[in-house]
């Protein structure tokens, strides 16, 4: 089960980077709810390559074909099947490659548990792979809206040393895509555009943190022991290619402070009841939502594939030199945006669901927005 995500909202992905195509089976999703076709694929043209000058040049429209589930853009209760046909795909670029390791790519690793892979463009481990849970992510969003006012939107927060000045909880998606880096810090972001131009020239690539945050959740989504909610936030969000990294609230940064220092305070809220003063928790606590906006940082490596040099081995485990070919991100930071936000909202909409299975009364309001 790989390829498969989720308890009750179940996803499950298919297809190779330069195969006849990729797609997404959903699995669980509620009847009745009314799909907005336009703003899916608004979601897949965020993610998709050659957008702009800091992505891949490869060329893909991404237009999703629904095959199953949905009659007359609304949800039938019943299995979803999303399509995308490969219409840029170029295999011949990666035969030159096909016997030789490229480093920190998953061709060995791939290699060791199948003894098999497919070598032209990664295969599944290529982050063409997206497409499908960016489609997964676009539907779980409209699922979760149901529920009232609900917010996702995530940011590149940081590039190598170029940390952006936002205050999370006022980040906007408008203000997200702004620029072509999606980071709101508009003097930051020409910043981070400019590195990853100088970097591309030399053939090498950069990465970077994306920050996401998700506003007027209900709480009590998540579970006390070993499904946490940030545990599957965790896993969700490191399942990612190129991702290395994650935070929940303050992350790393709160063990420079003390226990009085980082506790959130809960205090009288006058709309809803209760709130907290501060947000350390990063709107989980005991591995259950407090309602408060939930607050990650995903950390992403720069690409594998660098256009110099390299010393690596073939198959049979000669040395050799590789010097990769094909059509790649110079960083993946752009493109990973709208992947973040997917994949959240695939964490929550699952979570949702499994309480409503659980309990016989309505999740409290959110406490905060």
């Amino acid at each position: 089960m790989s390829s498969t995500w989720g308890t009750a909202f179940r996803v499950t992905t298919f297809g190779e980077s330069h195969g006849a195509g990729l797609g997404c089976v959903i699995d669980g999703c509620p009847p009745k709810v009314s799909l907005i076709f336009q703003r899916i694929q608004q979601e897949l043209n965020r993610r998709r390559p050659g957008q702009s000058t800091l992505a891949t040049p490869r060329k893909e429209v991404d237009e999703v074909e629904f095959l199953s589930g949905v009659l007359d853009g609304i949800t039938l209760g019943s299995p979803i099947a999303c399509l995308f046909r490969n219409g840029d795909a170029d295999p011949t670029t990666y035969r030159a490659m096909k016997d030789v390791y490229r480093p920190s790519h998953a061709d060995f690793s791939t290699d060791a548990k199948y003894g098999i892979r497919a070598w032209a463009g990664g295969g599944r481990a290529s982050a063409r792979e997206t497409v499908a849970r960016v489609a997964a992510g676009a539907v779980a969003r409209q699922v979760l809206e149901t529920l009232g006012s609900v917010e996702i939107v995530a940011w590149v927060d940081r590039l190598q040393e170029l940390q952006a000045s936002v205050e999370p909880t006022q980040v906007q998606p408008a203000d997200v895509e702004k620029t072509e880096v999606r980071c709101p810090d508009l003097i930051v972001a020409a910043q981070m555009e400019a590195r990853i131009r100088e970097v591309r020239q030399r053939g090498d690539t950069v990465g970077g943190v994306i920050r996401c945050v998700a506003r007027g959740i209900p709480a009590g989504l998540g579970e006390p022991v070993f499904d946490k909610l940030e545990a599957d936030l965790a896993k969700a969000m490191l399942s990612l290619p190129a991702a290395r990294g994650f935070e929940v609230g303050s992350g790393f940064a709160g063990t420079l402070l003390t226990g009085t220092q980082h506790n959130d305070a809960f205090v009288p809220e006058p709309e809803h009841g209760i709130a907290t003063r501060t947000n350390q928790s990063g709107g989980i606590q005991g591995g259950i939502s407090n309602g408060m906006p939930i607050e990650i940082s995903v950390a992403f490596k720069p690409v594998a594939t660098v256009f110099v040099d390299q010393e690596t081995v073939d198959s049979s485990g000669k040395p050799t030199t590789l010097r990769a070919k094909g059509r790649h991100d110079p960083c993946v930071l752009p493109r990973a945006v709208p992947m973040v936000e997917a994949m959240m909202c695939l964490v929550l909409v699952d979570h949702w669901l499994r309480w409503r299975g659980q309990v016989c009364v309505p999740p409290r309001i959110p406490i905060s927005r």
